[in-house]
């Protein structure tokens, strides 16, 4: 559950407020004034705050400066009706997370609440890079005691000590934002904010004004100055994820960023300092990026100063009954149960499939298992039927043994082998399209999801649904 704390010393605006939120998923208590807060907050431990400016006593600046002093990573919220831009500039230099002016547009005010519940949630998590599975008392970790993973935790334990900006690259589903958040864990920055931001799933157009916020007025629809995550994120971390995709007017400024520590809001004309660590990930090769125009050469020398590689899983399958292990034993506290075995036949089919999915598709199918088990054990059938090798395509004659292949060239080759015995099976628009449907289905139709599952952007995957008119057959069924 959520704490909300909500300051204000109009009665009527508190009463408003209580009623929006009234939620079993939040715990909201009130104060009046600042100097009510400051005694309550100790033993509330609230994970936002939201707090009005001109109140009676200690003004809402003067509390926040107080609330930052006491602890530096909870999130503020100030609100006003009387909202001037230097009450706003004033607010994000002392950390607040958020401006808004009053009368609130309740479904934007709850959307800026649930985003910062979230980023709440994110800097309380811990991440361990203990790859022993000895302590219960995280919910989030990197496991792992192969070759390639403890170089990836020695790592880890040298760029956290530094400012230095990290770029991690790997495959989708390996456990990019895992890591940027242990080296931020183990950082001196810890006590500071860190923010993600997935560069891929925000549209091009807003992807600018949503990292360095924007002045009033300077596009259609800026109705109000908005603060960028950079400013959000002053002495803290950010973590660009799928920086691959970005546009190259942003890497422009990325890269003023990372050389200057200034930039400008969009439509503004003065310089803003940044004190912010960056770290960057993609699961794109960035060098044939560079080479073919399409990423700036100057940007990725900068992000590339500490290069850290995560392993796909096939190359790791020492760890799968390491990770198997954690993610029973994680549903198990989620669910508040004891922990389900598996059969030593599961664990050796799971070892030998080729995970084009990583560790977040292993994660999937340990939960899909849990739930199709009936037992207290997992059994082979409770597997998906692609991993089980019980999958309904065709079984190509002569290549049996193919058929349950477990490696990405083995399934190559039974593909053609099938295409020679049906010289109308056209083999990549065949599989591309089935691909793209299991993704949309395994990721309940999140085409934000989706897209980072296969490793294309979301715009590409619209592309790939509406040539194959997968969304209307998924509706259909």
């Amino acid at each position: 559950m959520s704490k909300l704390l909500l300051i204000d010393d109009e009665e009527d605006v508190r009463y408003s407020i209580q009623r929006i939120f009234d939620s079993p998923d939040i715990e909201l208590a009130t104060a009046s004034s600042g100097e009510e807060a400051l005694k309550v907050i100790p033993k509330l431990k609230p994970d936002l705050v939201l707090m009005d400016v001109r109140m009676t006593g200690m003004t809402g600046l003067e509390t926040l400066r107080r609330l930052r002093q006491h602890d530096p990573k909870l999130l503020v919220i100030l609100m006003t009706a009387y909202g001037t831009t230097q009450t706003a500039i004033e607010a994000m230099k002392l950390g607040a997370y958020d401006y808004l002016l009053k009368p609130f547009d309740i479904p934007k005010l709850k959307e800026i609440v649930g985003n910062a519940f979230k980023a709440a949630r994110d800097m309380k998590q811990v991440v361990s890079y203990e790859p022993l599975l000895e302590t219960e008392d995280y919910d989030l970790g990197i496991v792992g005691r192969s070759e390639p993973m403890q170089q990836v935790f020695k790592l880890i334990g040298q760029v956290a000590t530094s400012d230095a900006t990290a770029l991690i690259t790997g495959e989708s589903g390996t456990g990019k934002e895992l890591v940027a958040r242990a080296i931020y864990h183990h950082s001196n920055r810890n006590e500071q904010p860190f923010l993600a931001v997935n560069c891929a799933a925000i549209p091009e157009q807003l992807l600018e004004s949503e990292l360095f916020g924007h002045e009033k007025g300077s596009f259609t629809g800026a109705t109000n100055q908005r603060i960028g995550k950079f400013e959000q994120c002053n002495q803290g971390t950010i973590f660009l994820d799928e920086i691959g995709d970005m546009t190259p007017p942003t890497q422009t400024k990325i890269l003023r960023v990372l050389q200057s520590g200034t930039f400008e809001r969009v439509g503004g004309n003065e310089p803003l300092k940044a004190d912010v660590r960056v770290i960057a990930a993609t699961n794109k090769p960035l060098e044939a990026a560079v080479a073919a125009r399409q990423f700036r050469e100057d940007l990725f020398y900068r992000l590339n100063v500490v290069r850290i590689q995560i392993p796909p899983l096939r190359d790791r399958r020492e760890d799968i009954p390491l990770l198997v292990t954690y993610f029973l034993k994680k549903f198990a506290r989620e669910q508040q149960r004891a922990p389900k075995s598996i059969a030593a036949s599961v664990i050796r089919t799971l070892e030998k499939y080729h995970w084009p999915g990583n560790v977040r598709e292993l994660e999937n199918a340990i939960r899909r298992a849990l739930v199709m088990a009936k037992s207290d054990a997992i059994l082979q059938a409770d597997l998906p039927p692609e991993i089980a090798g019980t999958s309904t395509l065709p079984q190509v004659p002569g290549v049996a043994g193919e058929a349950a292949a477990t490696d990405a060239a083995a399934l190559a080759r039974q593909l053609f082998q099938w295409a020679k015995r049906d010289p109308k099976l056209k083999i990549i628009p065949a599989v591309e399209r089935e691909l793209v449907i299991q993704a949309l289905k395994e990721t309940n139709d999140n085409q934000v999801h989706a897209a980072k599952l296969l490793g294309i952007t979301r715009a590409t995957l619209r592309k790939r649904i509406e040539k194959f008119g997968i969304q209307r057959e998924l509706s259909v069924k």
